[in-house]
C-alpha cells in the first residue's frame, strides 16, 4: 500500500504558512512603545505616490503625527515643526547625513491635507505676528507673555510664498485614520479642545523598524525641537 502521508502533511504545512501570512497581513494596528516594532503601513503622499514603511527598511525613520486642525483653524506649531526640519534639510542634508526619512501623517482626506500644505505662508506669518505684536498690544500682560514664549519656542523666521513652499518630506494622507486610530493617537479631546485631531506624537525608528524613541506630547506646545531630535539620532547611530 502506498504511503500518502507526505502529500497530506505538505498541504497541511502550506495551509499553516498561508494562514500565518494572512493573519500577519490583516493583524490590527495597535499602540507601540519603546523597543516595539512599528507595524507596516502604506499611505498616499500629498506630493504623489504611496509610501510603505516596509520599503524604508535599512533607513532610520522619523515618524511625526502633527496635531492638525483645532476647531476652525490649523495648529501653527505643526507647520513650524515641518518648516524647521525642512530648513535643516536644506542647510545640512540631514536625510543623507543620518540615512533618514522623515514622514508626517495627518488624519484627514486628500483635499484637507492638500490645504494643510498650501497654507504654510499664512501659518508662518501668524507665528511672526505672535513674536512681534504691535507695541500697543504688548501692554497686555497675556500678549506680552505669549510674545516671549513664542520667541523662545519659534526662534527661526520662515518667509514663504505660495510658489516657494519647501515640501521635502512626504506628507501622508491617513484619511480613513487606520494608522492614527490603530496607534491610538487620534482623539476627539486633547489639550482642552473637543475636536478631531491627533495627539502630537513623534516616533524614531531604527533601520529595522524598531521604535527607539517615542514622544507623546502632553500639550500642543510640548514638542521636542529639531535640534533635540538630531542629537538623539546621532546618539542612536
Amino acid at each position: 500500500m502506498k504511503n500518502n502521508c507526505f502529500p497530506f502533511f505538505a498541504l497541511l504545512a502550506l495551509a499553516i504558512v498561508c494562514q500565518g501570512l494572512l493573519t500577519a497581513q490583516t493583524a490590527p494596528l495597535k499602540p507601540v512603545n519603546f523597543g516595539d516594532m512599528m507595524p507596516d503601513f502604506t499611505l498616499p503622499a500629498v506630493q504623489g505616490g504611496e509610501i510603505s514603511l516596509s520599503a524604508l527598511k535599512g533607513k532610520n525613520v522619523l515618524l511625526i503625527f502633527p496635531r492638525g486642525r483645532v476647531g476652525d483653524h490649523w495648529c501653527q506649531i505643526c507647520h513650524y515643526q515641518y518648516a524647521e526640519l525642512a530648513d535643516l534639510e536644506r542647510e545640512l542634508q540631514i536625510r543623507k547625513k543620518y540615512n533618514l526619512e522623515i514622514l508626517f501623517v495627518l488624519p484627514y482626506d486628500k483635499a484637507t491635507v492638500e490645504h494643510w500644505a498650501d497654507i504654510f505662508p499664512e501659518q508662518m506669518a501668524v507665528i511672526e505676528g505672535w513674536k512681534n505684536p504691535p507695541a500697543e498690544a504688548q501692554k497686555d500682560p497675556g500678549t506680552a507673555r505669549w510674545m516671549e514664549t513664542s520667541r523662545r519656542l519659534f526662534p527661526k523666521k520662515f518667509v514663504m510664498s505660495k510658489d516657494s513652499i519647501p515640501l521635502p518630506f512626504p506628507i501622508l494622507i491617513d484619511g480613513e485614520r487606520k494608522l492614527s486610530e490603530g496607534l491610538q493617537l487620534f482623539t476627539l479631546f486633547w489639550d482642552r479642545s473637543y475636536v478631531e485631531q491627533n495627539i502630537a506624537t513623534i516616533f524614531l525608528l531604527d533601520k529595522t523598524g524598531q521604535v527607539r524613541f517615542k514622544y507623546f506630547s502632553q500639550g500642543t506646545v510640548d514638542r521636542p525641537d529639531a535640534a533635540f531630535l538630531l542629537k538623539f539620532i546621532e546618539r542612536m547611530l
